[in-house]
């Protein structure tokens, strides 16, 4: 099975858009927060997203993978320094890993094509 993570990302941002109107504090909340977690200081913005994608992969989220594969390419990242991430997945989280790094090379390659 194919997964098409802009078809992906496009549901989940439909009806985050949904929940943000049914819970607003909560959800400015963590978009205030994801805010401050990706801006630019000891790491920059581009480490922590390879960061974000790493932990997307090991959790098993698709809708992870594909936000952060998306923000990844906008940014300038490299196929080659996805794939170093993507190892470091597969070395720390085995089998299970691998099934979502690969997914999430194909996510990043979906995003640039």
């Amino acid at each position: 099975m194919t997964k098409d993570y802009k078809q992906i990302t496009g549901d989940i941002s439909q009806y985050t858009a949904e929940l943000r109107k049914a819970s607003p504090d909560t959800m400015n909340s963590f978009y205030a927060m994801a805010k401050a977690a990706t801006a630019d200081g000891a790491l920059d913005k581009k480490t922590k997203e390879l960061i974000a994608l790493a932990i997307g992969v090991t959790q098993r989220c698709d809708g992870c993978i594909g936000f952060h594969a998306k923000a990844l390419k906008d940014l300038g990242a490299t196929r080659e320094e996805i794939s170093d991430v993507l190892s470091m997945c597969v070395y720390m989280g085995g089998g299970p890993a691998l099934m979502y790094a690969a997914d999430a090379l194909r996510a990043f390659d979906q995003f640039s094509a």
